[in-house]
């Protein structure tokens, strides 16, 4: 008769799990990095088709590292979502960092160029940094992240 009792109860759980009830702790597992309370969610819009995928790179505070080898903090590649794709991180502390993504349409893991080295993917940076005649800086591309949720929006840059 306990069993009876008791089962009901757990079905009950499952179903708030099922309708979007589930705890903070289980809304949060698709973030990348270890859970410090400091979370970054990048919403890329403008893609223009949802082929390949979406690559987002997380740079830290260090200028010099900013869209340098071996230079990123933490990378997500996620299935491309037009006309937007998002992609969450949990961050090592509330500081200044960078974001660059790029709409890696054919799925090879490289940002593809052309003979004369344009871009033939799209591309973009936090606070929409400019990228006219080259890279950005860092400080053009810098954002403040506190603790807690962030949610910055890049808008995704196609070649002529």
């Amino acid at each position: 008769m306990e069993a009876r009792t008791v089962l009901p109860g757990l079905a009950a759980l499952g179903t708030l799990g099922l309708l979007g009830m589930a705890t903070p702790a289980a809304a949060r597992q698709d973030c990348v990095g270890r859970d410090t309370g400091v979370r970054l969610t990048v919403e890329v819009g403008r893609l223009k088709s949802e082929t390949g995928e979406v690559t987002v790179t997380i740079y830290p505070s260090d200028p010099s590292r900013f869209l340098a080898p071996r230079g990123k903090l933490l990378r997500l590649r996620v299935p491309a979502s037009a006309p937007t794709t998002e992609a969450c991180f949990n961050l090592p502390k509330a500081d200044i960092y960078a974001v660059a993504v790029y709409h890696d349409a054919n799925g090879n893991h490289d940002f593809d160029r052309n003979a004369v080295g344009l871009p033939t993917e799209g591309y973009g940076f936090s606070n929409d940094a400019p990228s006219r005649f080259g890279v950005p800086s860092f400080d053009s591309a810098r954002i403040n992240v506190k603790s807690g949720d962030n949610t910055i929006r890049v808008r995704m840059r196609y070649g002529k």
